[in-house]
């Protein structure tokens, strides 16, 4: 009899070992699951658990004594997957990096504050668009309007907010609002791709405006600005390099000599600030860095910038400035499609709330990039100083922490970290570990140590950064 021919009558046998999906579903245990889940998500892991075993069979994997024994256990695989199947994927991590605001990592953490306050508005009915005073529909601008006008006043009276649901969708509907059809002067120093390869240009040609490129990657002139405007000009527009820089032989103009040239013909003039921070960096040392006030107080008529990076909000895209272009933006149809939902608005409210009390220490990625490294280190050396008993080697050393989320990136905040290094187990090894720990503990790995830096890491959250190296180097 041929190879092939054996292997297929042996599988045969193999596979009469295993029960069909019904007769697997009335068994008791697997009966009382369907009780206690669902016909249809136990029906669905039956299959899955079988389909699997009939893949191993089929690969010449298993024998009979193997099989017998998956059988055997065919309920509990069967539970394992269902478990698995009907668990949430998105889950909490530690976030032991270093880089506050981490894109993967879902950049700002939300502070008490905001998620109490979306918790109240989301499990009951809200006010969303409703004037409570006037009894009648009203706008769901006018919750964080207000706070917008109140941190922003000082720097231009006439300004005003509105928002909608990421940066990139803030600077589509500036664009699309007031440069459609028309053309808009941006330097090629300035034409960045952001995350997911999401470029500039890509944006403005969705937004139905033409790009004019002006200058050099390195140096941009005023001249060239004033050289590219014509009839079909309708905007300048500034990007601000928040994610890489430009060294060297370089030259770009000053923002006021960009406004003035603007002003000047007529033009509107808008800043993609990408970030966006509505506190002085400078208080945490990090130069170099504009903060929206900046922007609105040298006479940019409409700044673009995220909720959830600097701010330190929920994920949002902001459009502050004159309030006759911004009412303009929210006349857009575009706006109703990329506006934001009553969970938003409670966040951002509540992050806003903060600012207006000067409660900066309330929002935690503000909180993180205030700390000291003095600090971070005394909570890394007590959790080195309750490890003596681990095969691993730990230190307390200097590092540098980052702001991440495409802000300041030349700038490091020092920070003091946890190095950890084994004999045993390679720092990969080890990392890899640690992110399969409940919670997922994510850390660095540099030169053959894994380095954990406290600044990211919620002071409640040490005892499970602990716990997580522990069950990592039980073995």
């Amino acid at each position: 009899m041929p190879r092939n021919s054996k292997l297929e009558t042996r599988n045969s046998k193999l596979f009469r070992l295993l029960p069909s999906v019904d007769e697997l579903l009335r068994t008791p245990e697997l009966a009382a699951l369907v009780e206690r889940e669902g016909r249809a998500a136990t029906l669905d892991a039956a299959r899955t658990v079988l389909e699997r075993l009939r893949a191993e069979i089929a690969g010449g994997r298993m024998g009979q004594q193997q099989v017998e024994l998956a059988v055997g256990g065919l309920s509990a695989a069967v539970e394992r997957q269902l478990r698995q199947a009907l668990s949430v994927s998105l889950r909490p991590v530690v976030n032991a990096t270093g880089v506050i605001l981490h894109t993967n990592l879902g950049r700002a953490p939300l502070a008490q504050a905001a998620l109490e306050h979306a918790r109240q508005v989301s499990t009951t009915y809200s006010n969303l668009e409703f004037d409570l005073a006037a009894g009648e529909r009203g706008k769901r601008d006018v919750h964080v309007e207000r706070l917008f006008a109140r941190l922003l006043s000082e720097y231009a009276p006439d300004t005003t907010t509105v928002v909608v649901n990421n940066n990139a969708a803030a600077v589509l509907l500036g664009l699309n609002t007031l440069a459609e059809g028309g053309e808009v002067v941006v330097s090629r120093g300035e034409l960045v791709e952001i995350g997911g390869s999401f470029r500039i240009p890509d944006v403005m040609s969705k937004s139905g405006a033409a790009l004019r490129e002006v200058g050099t990657t390195n140096r941009t002139r005023l001249a060239d600005y004033e050289r590219a405007l014509n009839q079909r000009t309708r905007l300048i527009l500034r990007v601000h390099r928040s994610n890489f820089q430009i060294v060297g032989f370089t030259e770009q103009p000053a923002l006021e000599e960009l406004v003035a040239l603007a002003h000047r013909r007529g033009l509107p003039i808008m800043e993609d600030l990408g970030s966006g921070a509505l506190f002085d960096l400078r208080l945490v040392g990090v130069a170099g860095e504009p903060g929206v006030g900046d922007s609105l107080r040298r006479g940019v008529d409409v700044v673009t910038y995220s909720g959830d990076k600097l701010l330190g909000g929920p994920q949002a895209g902001l459009l502050s400035g004159r309030r006759e272009l911004i009412a303009r933006i929210r006349a857009n149809p575009l706006f109703r499609a990329l506006r934001v939902d009553k969970l938003i608005y409670a966040a951002l409210e509540a992050t806003l709330l903060a600012y207006v009390r000067q409660d900066h220490n309330a929002v935690p990625a503000v909180r993180m990039m205030r700390l000291t490294a003095d600090e971070i280190g005394r909570r890394a050396q007590a959790v080195a100083e309750r490890l003596p008993d681990l095969p691993c080697t730990t230190d307390v050393v200097d590092g540098g922490s980052v702001i991440g989320g495409g802000a300041a990136p030349g700038a490091t905040l020092p920070t003091r970290l946890l190095a950890i290094s084994t004999h045993g187990l390679s720092a990969d090894e080890l990392a890899a570990r640690l992110r399969h720990a409940d919670p997922p503990v994510i850390a660095r790995v540099e030169e053959g140590r894994v380095l954990l830096d406290l600044r990211t890491v919620f002071p409640e959250q040490d005892a499970e950064v602990e716990a997580a190296l522990r069950q990592a180097l039980k073995d």
